[in-house]
């Protein structure tokens, strides 16, 4: 072991020992399994497509060489959707909570917000889209297991009907939700086009650009999300993305407008910075 966390530290691994831990434990015993993983990271590929998964809010998300790979910082975004979600029940219709997640890329976004209101035993309608049908497998493949948690004898766990959708952001959703949606979640692009040069190699040469470019200023796909929000979402429904911290005044201006009410999140733990916008409820008549 402490020659192969010298081994991934001298290759750059900033977290050498637990990415040691996790390449044994992915070898299972296989010394030439573990000597191909190893060369693997060392030569530059991501970890989480060399054992395929990531981790995202406690748990294991599978990830395909190609699919952008979940961030830890994204747990921000996870913990304030769901307590959203449960804040709004004993207002909302009866019902499962009807989550939506945009740019879904493999599905733990707005799985890992699931399993939260799930666990809490609450029903969940989860509808997650994204453009890259790789990323929509993995999606399909983590939805369909964390559906089938919580069978007979299992903790009190509300039941999930999920579905996963190529397509351009809200376009494969049912007409029945528009209007309806009690949180969108979306990790969007929003890194801007020049600054990806400067993105780590694991990301801007194994990811798809597509999934990180948001145009020159990094708010492009971001502005759909937003204009996106007023018409997915019921009132009182909320939306929430992840955003840089240069682009946030630019970012809050865009929710006002869009006719929703923002909200700053900020998480230094995790470096993360976020935005809720709310969808007010109309004004009497």
């Amino acid at each position: 072991m402490t020659e192969l966390v010298a081994r991934l530290r001298a290759a750059g691994c900033v977290f050498a020992e637990d990415e040691a831990r996790i390449l044994t434990e992915a070898a299972d015993g296989d010394a030439d399994r573990l000597e191909e993983l190893t060369a693997g990271r060392v030569s530059g590929l991501p970890l989480e497509h060399l054992v395929g998964w990531a981790e995202l809010d406690g748990r294991r998300w599978a990830v395909a060489p190609g699919v952008f790979v979940p961030r830890q910082r994204s747990e921000l975004l996870v913990r304030e959707a769901a307590e959203r979600a449960l804040a709004g029940r004993a207002a909302a219709t009866a019902g499962p909570v009807l989550l939506v997640d945009l740019c879904c890329g493999c599905g733990a976004l707005g799985g890992a917000v699931a399993a939260r209101l799930l666990a809490a035993g609450h029903d969940v309608e989860l509808r997650a889209a994204d453009l890259d049908p790789a990323a929509v497998a993995c999606a399909r493949e983590n939805l369909a297991a964390l559906a089938s948690e919580g069978g007979a004898g299992a903790p009190r766990h509300g039941r999930l009907t999920a579905s996963a959708s190529v397509g351009d952001l809200a376009e494969p959703l049912p007409a029945r939700l528009w209007g309806r949606v009690d949180v969108v979640v979306a990790n969007a692009p929003y890194v801007p086009t020049e600054a990806i040069a400067t993105m780590p190699p694991e990301a801007r040469d194994h990811e798809p650009h597509t999934a990180l470019d948001g145009g020159d200023d990094g708010l492009a796909i971001l502005r759909r999300v937003f204009d996106l929000a007023s018409t997915l979402l019921r009132p009182g429904g909320h939306l929430l993305v992840e955003t840089g911290g240069s682009q946030v005044s630019a970012a809050v201006a865009h929710v006002r407008a869009a006719g929703l009410t923002p909200v700053v999140l900020e998480d230094d733990d995790l470096g993360a910075t976020a935005l809720a916008g709310t969808l007010p409820p109309p004004p009497p008549r």
